[in-house]
């Protein structure tokens, strides 16, 4: 059975968003996408050639006619230049929906959180779809819903730490109180990281760095494919009950 999500209209059947940051060059970026089934890969509009036709560009490699690309706002750091940005995005390419981030500090790469949902707010009227990075707080996330996100990405750890998931609570009570598809964004740095996102009830997970930074990239994005697969059908088969005591998987009663 296909099992597809939907993001402002758009269906898709992966639950996987990749990065486009930190590989070693656009050939190892376009095989590791291939090998996640990724159909989403954010790029960082700050970071790439979108002008150069004499430069290596990113679209050489993987073919934005088969694979969604999701311009971002990494490295902004207040929501007049993530507004800007995405407004040169949509001038270079055409591109509505995007991924906003507004940084706080460079330390933490924490959301600023006041910036975020002022930005949210005025992209919306101006027709974009924005996919909002956030921090794990669920009156945050239902805030950016009221301001027009179409999406929420509530962070598991800050970006790049590796760290998993650090508050499974929060993650699910915004899981819980969503209208809009919920995404780990940030944190992830192994399968199993990946698996518990989605076992938690996630629409999907995005993740750079875990793929990129793996000592064999193009073997970690297909497991990382696997385990949101498997942490998915986790989710919709509905695990079994946390008891305090040991349950005999065979009847005590009637032995021999």
């Amino acid at each position: 059975m296909t099992d597809s999500w939907s993001v402002a209209g758009r269906t898709f059947t992966s639950r996987l968003i990749v990065g486009t940051g930190k590989y070693k060059d656009f050939e190892q970026n376009a095989a590791a996408v291939a090998a996640s089934g990724a159909e989403i890969v954010t790029v960082a509009v700050r970071r790439v050639n979108v002008s150069d036709p004499n430069a290596p560009m990113l679209t050489d490699y993987i073919d934005p006619k088969k694979i969604t690309y999701l311009p971002n706002t990494a490295g902004c750091f207040n929501a007049d230049d993530a507004i800007r940005t995405l407004r040169l995005a949509r001038e270079a390419g055409g591109w509505d929906l995007v991924k906003l981030e507004v940084l706080g500090e460079a330390k933490t790469l924490y959301p600023n959180m006041r910036e975020t949902l002022e930005a949210t707010e005025v992209l919306a009227k101006e027709g974009f779809l924005p996919m909002v990075y956030c921090v794990d707080d669920p009156i945050a996330a239902k805030q950016l819903e009221d301001a027009g996100a179409v999406a929420v990405m509530p962070l598991g750890a800050p970006i790049g730490s590796g760290l998993g998931i650090q508050n499974r609570v929060t993650i699910r009570l915004i899981v819980e109180g969503a209208s809009v598809p919920v995404l780990v964004d940030a944190g992830v740095g192994t399968a199993s990281d990946a698996a518990v996102a989605m076992e938690l009830g996630c629409d999907g997970v995005l993740m750079n760095t875990a793929i990129a930074e793996a000592k064999d990239p193009i073997r970690m994005a297909r497991a990382m494919k696997l385990a949101v697969e498997a942490g998915r059908d986790s989710y919709l088969a509905g695990r079994m009950g946390v008891r305090r005591y040991a349950d005999p998987s065979s009847p005590l009663a009637g032995l021999i």
